[in-house]
């Protein structure tokens, strides 16, 4: 069965770069421009890892983590963080939302496809 990875990022060079990434890791990959956008597609879909930025326009992901969680159908769905943000701060906030994890951008192609295999399994 294929995994089903979602990317919350509101820039399209990053969800560029994360599709060939993980498409190319056998992926199959939904995406969303921000929070807002990312909760209509899990209106329709349910994937098996979520990966989000913060910095995003509209909803950022802090609340679309929270949101994600208190949603019955994917409150136990792994969320993936992959910001810019190096603070403390904002990755205990992260963690208190929800977030399952938090990689640094520039992402390693090899590390988020291990990541996501690891909290997928």
């Amino acid at each position: 069965m294929t995994t089903t990875v979602l990317t919350v990022d509101d820039s399209r060079a990053m969800r560029d770069m994360l599709r060939h990434s993980l498409v190319a890791a056998g992926f199959r990959v939904l995406q969303a421009e921000d929070g807002v956008h990312g909760l209509e597609v899990l209106g329709a879909e349910t994937p098996d890892v979520i990966v989000t930025d913060i910095n995003m326009p509209r909803m950022d992901g802090f609340g679309f983590i929270e949101a994600v969680r208190k949603d019955e159908t994917n409150r136990a769905v792994p969320v993936l963080v992959l910001t810019t943000e190096v603070d403390a701060e904002k990755k205990s906030r992260a963690r208190k939302a929800g977030a399952t994890g938090w990689i640094v951008k520039p992402f390693d192609p090899v590390k988020l496809v291990e990541a996501i295999r690891r909290v997928a399994a």
